[in-house]
Formats: C-alpha cells, sequence, structure tokens
C-alpha cells in the first residue's frame, strides 16, 4: 500500500500513479487512480498468472503498462464508467460481445442480405482491431470517444483506405451507438463531434454521348440481353443490387413503370420507376414479357429465369465490354446512372431527375451533377439587369 503522503500527492497532481509490474508469489500489475464514487484512491490490478512462462508476462506486462500509462495520461479512469452507470441508472456494464449480438440480430431482422453482409462486416472488423490491443474494452460503457477515434484511425492507417471509407465507418459507428442508447447501454453518442474528414471527389465518371453510342452499338451486335440491363441503369436510376431482384410481374407495361419493392430497394420504401419506351420495345423484341410474372428479369446470360443473378455480374459482364471498347476503370456499370440522372437533368429538370431517381432530397441529385455536367439556369441566360 502507497503511503498517505504519495495517495496525497497523487489526487492534487495527476489523480494516478504509474502502473508497475509485480512478479513474485502473485504476478500482477497494478496502479492508483482517484474514484470519484467513493471520491477516494483506489487501487487496480490486472492479475497476470494464466501466461505460464515467465518471459512471455513480462513483454505482456510491458506492453499493458504501455497502453495504460497512454490512456491514464488522456484522462481515462479504470472507475469513471462506474460513476456514470450509477448515476444515470444505463446498463453499461453489459458486455460488449453481448450487445454487438443483439446489434446484428436487429439487423438480420431487416431480411435484406447485402445490409446484413456489410454491417456484420464491420462488426467483425471492429472486433480485429480489439483484438489488436492490449487490454480490450470488455463492457459497453468503456465505447468511449477516444476509443472510437483510436479505431478510426486504425482503419485509415492499418487498413490503408481513403478518406471517404473511414467516414462510412464513422457514420456506421455513430449507427451502432445510437443503437446502444436505445438500448440504455449509454446515454450519449461517443462518435458526435469527430468530424468527417475531407474525401476526394468520387473515382467514377459518367459517359460521354460518343461512348453511349459505341456502347449501344456494340451491345446491339453482340449481346442485347446485356445491352437491356445498361438501358435499365442509364433510364430507371434502379440500383444493380435492385435491378437483379426485379421481376416479370413487377413490369406494367400499360401504366410503363417498374415497381421497386422496399424489401429490396436502399431506401428501405416501395416505389415505382418510369420506363422509358426504348426499354418496353427492347423488352418485346426480346420477348422478355412472355416469361412468367414470378421470373426475374435478369437471370443466367442476363435472360429471364426463375433464379436471379448474382449481386456482382452486372459489373463482370462490364468489365470485359469495358476492356474490349478501350475505356478506362473510371468508366464503371454504375456510371449509366450518373450518366443517365445527367441527361435526364438536362432535358427534362432536376426535379424529374430527382424523382425517377427515388432520391428523398434534391441535394442527393445535385451531387451527380457538379461541375461540367451540371445544367445551366435557362432564366440565367435571359436575365436583364441593370449594368449596361
Amino acid at each position: 500500500m502507497c503511503p498517505k503522503t504519495s495517495l496525497a500527492s497523487i489526487t492534487e497532481v495527476m489523480g494516478y500513479s504509474i502502473p508497475v509490474y509485480h512478479d513474485g508469489d502473485r504476478s500482477y500489475v497494478d496502479f492508483y487512480a482517484y474514484d470519484p464514487v467513493s471520491e477516494k484512491i483506489r487501487r487496480k490490478k490486472y492479475h497476470l498468472d494464466s501466461i505460464p512462462q515467465k518471459r512471455a508476462r513480462r513483454e505482456y506486462a510491458m506492453r499493458l503498462i504501455g497502453e495504460l500509462t497512454i490512456k491514464l495520461t488522456k484522462g481515462w479512469r479504470p472507475w469513471a464508467t462506474e460513476k456514470r452507470t450509477e448515476k444515470d441508472g444505463s446498463r453499461g456494464y453489459t458486455a460488449i460481445e453481448e450487445c454487438f449480438d443483439r446489434y446484428i440480430g436487429r439487423i438480420e431482422k431487416s431480411g435484406r442480405k447485402k445490409t446484413i453482409q456489410t454491417y456484420t462486416s464491420k462488426i467483425n472488423i471492429l472486433r480485429e482491431y480489439m483484438g489488436t490491443l492490449v487490454s480490450p474494452p470488455r463492457y459497453v460503457s468503456q465505447i468511449t470517444r477516444e476509443f472510437v477515434t483510436d479505431f478510426l484511425d486504425w482503419i485509415l492507417v492499418t487498413r490503408d483506405v481513403g478518406p471517404r471509407t473511414r467516414n462510412n465507418y464513422r457514420d456506421w459507428f455513430a449507427g451502432l451507438c445510437d443503437f446502444m442508447i436505445e438500448r440504455r447501454y449509454i446515454t450519449e453518442n461517443p462518435v458526435s463531434g469527430i468530424e468527417k474528414l475531407r474525401s476526394q471527389p468520387k473515382k467514377r465518371k459518367p459517359l460521354t454521348a460518343q461512348m453511349l453510342r459505341q456502347l449501344t452499338g456494340h451491345l446491339q451486335e453482340h449481346d442485347r440481353h446485356f445491352l437491356l440491363a445498361v438501358m435499365m441503369e442509364y433510364y430507371t436510376f434502379i440500383r444493380p443490387n435492385e435491378l437483379r431482384h426485379v421481376r416479370i410481374g413487377d413490369i406494367s407495361v400499360r401504366q410503363q413503370r417498374v415497381f421497386v419493392p422496399g424489401i429490396v430497394s436502399k431506401n428501405g420504401r416501395d416505389g415505382n420507376v418510369a420506363l422509358n419506351e426504348t426499354i418496353l420495345r427492347l423488352m418485346i423484341d426480346l420477348e422478355c414479357l412472355s416469361a412468367p410474372s414470378e421470373w426475374y428479369l435478369f437471370g443466367k446470360n442476363f435472360r429471364p429465369s426463375a433464379e436471379k443473378v448474382s449481386a456482382d455480374t452486372f459489373n463482370k459482364r462490364w468489365a470485359v465490354i469495358r476492356k474490349t471498347l478501350g475505356w478506362p476503370d473510371e468508366y464503371q456499370f454504375y456510371s449509366l446512372k450518373d450518366t443517365g440522372i445527367r441527361d435526364l437533368a438536362n432535358s427534362a429538370g432536376i426535379v424529374t431527375a430527382k424523382r425517377q431517381a427515388r432520391h428523398t432530397d434534391i441535394s442527393t441529385t445535385n451531387r451527380y451533377l457538379e461541375g461540367a455536367d451540371a445544367p445551366l439556369p435557362e432564366a440565367a441566360k435571359h436575365f436583364k439587369g441593370e449594368l449596361g
């Protein structure tokens, strides 16, 4: 036990002592830190007897001391979460793994395979990060702003991703913490205040009019069924993962529309999309609408089938065509949607493009119309000002 004068000094100056390794009859690392609940200095111990080899035990202790010292200098106290939990009645001592399991359980109820895969992958990456820590958090209340910041730094540096991906993880983590708040595991979102990094413009580029004509000519001659997929992406803006779920019965020739059910749409809402006459003529010519209503529009070889194509089928076929035409990687299958939104906005106005793209806000549509692709305001061309 430290002398009382030492404890008083710790309280007044730092509020903690430097962790120390002890290797006698029992092996452990300990330190003293101020406890705001009892308003006293308390001793914290990490027992290491479970590590059999003395050298390995010492190496682990040195790593643990280094991490604990850094955390203590940043203001962390092992008793801080206890105070918060007692005060606000939250369930901060719930095991992190239990929280993760419940979070994934709720995501699985959405029934959307891609969403489940994406969120489960992010949880596993978070677990991977925690596995790199000498003293990983065990309870939900230990998910602090410092922890989130360190995780995002690890994502950016160790996994060598760009700012856009790092920002995506930040947004995802904020959603995870909102789930924790709903379940009263925590009372505040630790992601609040963590800024997004400025990201570079997207790599994907829209196609030029000449490229569109070249593409149409090539597919008319070599693959008219994939031409239908290309037209669907360009004219309807239906996302590739939604497109592979479209059934024959979702298509109405009389109303010239395609129904996209909420269970497969990105925003989770049902929606109808206008079907261009050019697409309808090709569908009729290819006899797609003669298939059973429960069949998918795009199956094997992009023909109607009882089995839909896999998620990456469109991109794989597009990559072959792009190589044949000699186009760079910036022109992707999803570029067809960018191009279609640009062309429809220029032709019929941004409001029409917003509705066809099923955007909830026109600012989203505007992001597709940047720089040289942005439609010019006609009124500005004819504005009569007072200068000359």
